[in-house]
């Protein structure tokens, strides 16, 4: 495996000529060297501003403009953490920008069917791990296109992708 920074992760993305897929596994992201806007968000509510999430929406905007789908399945424990509504209220920007975003409650999986972690998969190719630092700071990624494992990511996906809700429509079943 190759490890790859912040930005070699968002080159590997913005390079997706078919699609960049992103399985999302934890109930929170929550890091000591990020996150204000979350932090933010708990002290003062919904935000007006979101200059801060610019970047990753123009890149969004960027790719699906160039043809690429990108999608982002999120397995989540319902009731959700404070993390995971925030992540809720801002996917607004995420679909407006492009990306299919869908949820996926943890309840309905088996567990077995799942990775243990986080994984970008690029033109049913490369994969991508995430990769955090031991305080839990996003540090980049764990680059592999071995066939076994793109394959199994692949299965992966499908199998979460084919039981997801879209991100409105899961919107609207936890504030109902």
């Amino acid at each position: 495996m190759q490890l790859l920074d912040i930005e070699g992760v968002n080159n590997l993305i913005r390079g997706a000529e078919k699609e960049a897929f992103h399985l999302e596994l934890l109930d929170d992201y929550e890091s000591p060297g990020g996150d204000q806007p979350y932090r933010n968000w708990l002290a003062e509510g919904p935000e007006d501003d979101y200059a801060w999430f610019e970047d990753w929406l123009g890149m969004i905007r960027d790719i699906t403009a160039g043809g690429a789908v990108v999608r982002r399945a999120r397995v989540v424990t319902v009731p959700l953490t404070d993390y995971q509504r925030w992540m809720l209220e801002i996917t607004e920007n995420n679909a407006d920008a492009g990306e299919d975003v869908r949820y996926l409650p943890r309840h309905l999986t088996d567990s077995h069917r799942l990775t243990a972690d986080d994984w970008w998969l690029i033109d049913d190719s490369i994969v991508s791990y995430t990769v955090f630092d031991i305080v839990g700071n996003w540090v980049g990624g764990a680059l592999t296109s071995d066939p076994r494992i793109v394959a199994y990511c692949k299965e992966v996906r499908d199998y979460v992708w084919e039981l997801a809700v879209p991100y409105r429509d899961f919107q609207k079943s936890v504030t109902e």
